[in-house]
This record gives C-alpha cells, sequence and structure tokens, in this order.
C-alpha cells in the first residue's frame, strides 16, 4: 500500500436523514449538500462525507462517531450544544452528566444525536504522539 488510503465517506443510519444532518450541520458548522437517493450529506471540513440515511429500527446499532475540532472553536461549539437542549456527559458511559472533560490536555464531551448515535467531540487527540494538522 501506498500510503494513499483515505477515509471518503461513512453511512450514518438514522430515524430521520434530515433531522440528523440538519442537527450534525448546525451543531458543527457544516452544510448540507445535495439529497441522492436516501442520502442526505454533510461534508466535513477534511472531506470526509457523512450520509445520513433513514433506517428501520431494526436495521439501526449504535455507532460512534468522533470529531476532533480546533480548542478556538469549542466554546461555540458547545454553547451549540447546549442551547440543542441534548443531554451530554464527560465520559462515554454517561459518566459525569452534564459536564466536559479535560483529557489529554484538551475538552471533550460525549452526547446522542438524533438518531440515537453516540457523539463524541474533542480537541486533542488522545495519542500523544499524534500531532495536530499544521493548518490549526
Amino acid at each position: 500500500m501506498s500510503g494513499s488510503l483515505e477515509l471518503n465517506h461513512l453511512m450514518v443510519p438514522s430515524r430521520d436523514n434530515r433531522e440528523s444532518a440538519e442537527f450534525f450541520a448546525h451543531l458543527l458548522g457544516f452544510e448540507i449538500g445535495e439529497e441522492w437517493g436516501p442520502f442526505l450529506p454533510v461534508e466535513t471540513s477534511n472531506g470526509v462525507r457523512l450520509d445520513f440515511a433513514t433506517v428501520p429500527d431494526a436495521d439501526r446499532r449504535l455507532q460512534h462517531y468522533c470529531f476532533l475540532i480546533p480548542e478556538d472553536d469549542f466554546a461555540a461549539f458547545f454553547l451549540r450544544l447546549k442551547e440543542s437542549g441534548v443531554d451530554y456527559h464527560a465520559g462515554p458511559g454517561g459518566q459525569g452528566p452534564g459536564e466536559i472533560n479535560h483529557n489529554h490536555g484538551g475538552r471533550g464531551v460525549y452526547f446522542l444525536d438524533p438518531g440515537g448515535n453516540g457523539i463524541e467531540v474533542i480537541t486533542q487527540p488522545y495519542e500523544p504522539e499524534r500531532k495536530r494538522p499544521a493548518h490549526w
């Protein structure tokens, strides 16, 4: 392998693809793309596309998605999260309700999206040896 492998897109199972796409777009500051087939796409700043699809309850299982954002953007994101009325926690198992964490020298928070997926937003990657992208 030449090292050119990149993640292109993920299908995000949702109760309602529009509700979930709008939630993500508002909360994380992204734009919703043109609907195509069963998908409503939201593209992240590094080019990975999240394709939201309405999926029957029986076919939906908890997924976990983690987003790395710049420290300078966390306050605005966190304000939108609090304004959304979504319950959030400092830990992945519901530890520290109504709190954020300060893991790895940054800030982070866990919550569920409208489709029931587990979302994590962090300002520092877990692995100390991994460096932030140069453009941050």
